[in-house]
């Protein structure tokens, strides 16, 4: 109840607009690495310092305005600006949505283009995120179009879904980079598993199927269980450590994520920042309720 009552609150426009003035004081530090780029460009360096990857996200969802889009896919190209000035070990991650899928497929196309011929010119690669199922068929549609011309492009592919094994077999003829995540969107049992054991047993299955498929593999999970998993599955199977790495939050295990690095593995963080918060914070909540009460610190902290 409590996870679908976050999940709810993440899509309220009068809380999220409320966030963007409050600013991050309300927990959301402890999973964002500020409002600019020049804060997430010192959390990267510290990460780095430690022996960590990143990817880095200017967060935000539907772009309400061409405006609004404008802006997002400008801050893009910056941050791909940064990694590269700072010679940052560090990936960009970005969502559709953001730079105006919602307001026409032309525009989102001509800034992703934009971006990507950004991050080509400097050897940067590009995640797209998969953001609810009612956006999942058009941005692979477009990963497809773009993955052609731009071949450190990658994207994600949701465990929950029913659908997932067969979507990455229809993309082996494109080499696809992937991101396997469990989901953190709520969907509907027509199209999503709805108990944890389902979803993770699918996992399982989409993980082996990627590596055995000999294409770039990042497990984005905080699960021990699929962490082992992976492990056993690469050393049985003699799969190098240069076809996969393992993904976590910024803010979330972070001992664990050093750990996966002294041990040889490729360890990336994803690290979010901006003032557009809210959204990404109440789905970090929604995962694990106890996250909760950083909010409640947040509040109270002066």
């Amino acid at each position: 109840m409590l996870r679908h009552m976050f999940l709810f609150l993440s899509k309220n426009k009068t809380l999220t607009k409320f966030a963007k003035a409050y600013g991050t004081r309300l927990g959301a530090r402890r999973f964002v690495a500020g409002d600019t780029i020049e804060s997430a460009v010192q959390t990267v360096k510290r990460l780095n310092r430690s022996g960590l990857c990143a990817t880095i996200d200017y967060l935000g969802e539907y772009a309400a305005s061409e405006k609004e889009a404008n802006q997002v896919a400008e801050e893009c190209k910056k941050a791909i600006q940064a990694i590269a000035e700072h010679q940052l070990d560090s990936e960009l991650s970005l969502k559709l949505t953001s730079i105006g899928l919602d307001l026409s497929e032309e525009l989102a196309l001509s800034h992703l283009h934009a971006i990507l011929s950004a991050a080509k010119q400097y050897g940067i690669a590009v995640t797209i995120d998969m953001e609810d199922y009612s956006h999942y068929e058009q941005t692979l549609a477009i990963y497809r179009q773009c993955k052609q011309e731009f071949e450190m492009l990658g994207t994600v592919i949701q465990a929950y879904l029913y659908r997932a094994a067969e979507d990455i077999r229809h993309m082996r003829d494109l080499k696809p980079i992937l991101r396997l995540v469990k989901g953190a969107y709520k969907e509907s049992a027509a199209v999503a598993f709805p108990d944890k054991k389902g979803t993770d047993l699918h996992f399982q299955s989409l993980i082996k199927l990627q590596l055995l498929s000999g294409n770039y593999t990042a497990v984005a999970t905080h699960d021990d269980d699929i962490i082992t998993f992976t492990k056993q599955l690469v050393a049985e199977h003699h799969i190098p450590a240069s076809q996969f790495e393992f993904q976590m939050l910024y803010g979330i295990r972070p001992e664990r994520q050093k750990e996966l690095a002294k041990e040889g593995y490729r360890m990336r963080v994803y690290v979010p920042y901006g003032t557009d918060w809210f959204s990404y914070f109440m789905r970090r909540i929604a995962e694990r309720p106890a996250n909760a009460a950083f909010v409640l610190k947040g509040i109270l902290k002066k």
